[in-house]
C-alpha cells in the first residue's frame, strides 16, 4: 500500500457525495428509465437472431420508424438530466413514444422498452423538486417575557434598590362611591344620574 491510498479513497468519497447532491436535484431514475426503454425498441427492428444455422431477421416494414422512436426517447432521457424544467413535457412525450411503439416497433421493443419509457415518463411527471431546508433561527440573548426582571442598579449607598413590585387588586386606590356607577347606565334605575327610578321619555 502506497501513502496515496487515503487521498483517493477521500477523492472517490468526494465525487460519490457530488454525483448524489447533483442527482438529487433532477429526475435522474426517470431519465434513466426513458433511456432504457428507448434502447430495446430502436434495437429489436435491426437485430438478427442466430438458431444454429438458421438466421431469424426481426426487422419489419416500420425500421425507419421504430430508430425514431427510440433515438427521440433516448435524447428525452437525456434533456431530463441536462434540463429538468422540461420535465412535464418530456415525461409526456415520452409516454405517447411508448404508446405509439407498440404497432410501430414490434410490441414496443417486445413489451421492454413500452413499459421502461411508460414508468420513466409517469416519474418524469410526478417529480418535483424538494423544498430548500430552512434557516435556522439565530439564537439571540434577548430576555424573554416569563422571566424575572433585572436587578436594579445599587444607589448611593451601594446596596441595590428594591425592584417595584407589582400592583395587586389589594394595594390598588379605592374609587369614591359616587364615580363606582357606570357613567353610560341610560335604564333610569340607578339613582346616580338622576332618573330616581323612572324611565326617561327623551
Amino acid at each position: 500500500m502506497s501513502a496515496e491510498t487515503p487521498a483517493a479513497t477521500g477523492q472517490f468519497t468526494r465525487r460519490r457525495l457530488q454525483f448524489r447532491a447533483w442527482r438529487g436535484t433532477r429526475p435522474f431514475w426517470a431519465g434513466l428509465f426513458v433511456m432504457f426503454g428507448g434502447v430495446p425498441i430502436m434495437y429489436f427492428p435491426y437485430a438478427h437472431l442466430q438458431l444454429g444455422h438458421l438466421t431469424l431477421a426481426m426487422s419489419t416494414t416500420a425500421g425507419a420508424g421504430s430508430l425514431i422512436i427510440g433515438v427521440l426517447l433516448v435524447v428525452l432521457g437525456i434533456s431530463l438530466w441536462v434540463q429538468k424544467h422540461v420535465r412535464v413535457f418530456a415525461g409526456v412525450a415520452a409516454i405517447l413514444l411508448a404508446l405509439v411503439s407498440i404497432p410501430v416497433s414490434n410490441f414496443g421493443g417486445f413489451v421492454v422498452g413500452f413499459l421502461f419509457a411508460l414508468i420513466g415518463g409517469a416519474m418524469a411527471v410526478a417529480w418535483a423538486p424538494g423544498a430548500p431546508p430552512e434557516a435556522e433561527p439565530a439564537k439571540d440573548g434577548a430576555q424573554g417575557a416569563g422571566t424575572a426582571p433585572e436587578a436594579a442598579a445599587p444607589d448611593a449607598a451601594g446596596e441595590p434598590a428594591p425592584a417595584p413590585a407589582a400592583q395587586d387588586a389589594d394595594t390598588a386606590p379605592l374609587m369614591p362611591a359616587d364615580e363606582v356607577g357606570e357613567p353610560n347606565d341610560l335604564s333610569g334605575t340607578s339613582p346616580a344620574n338622576g332618573a330616581n327610578g323612572r324611565h326617561s321619555a327623551g
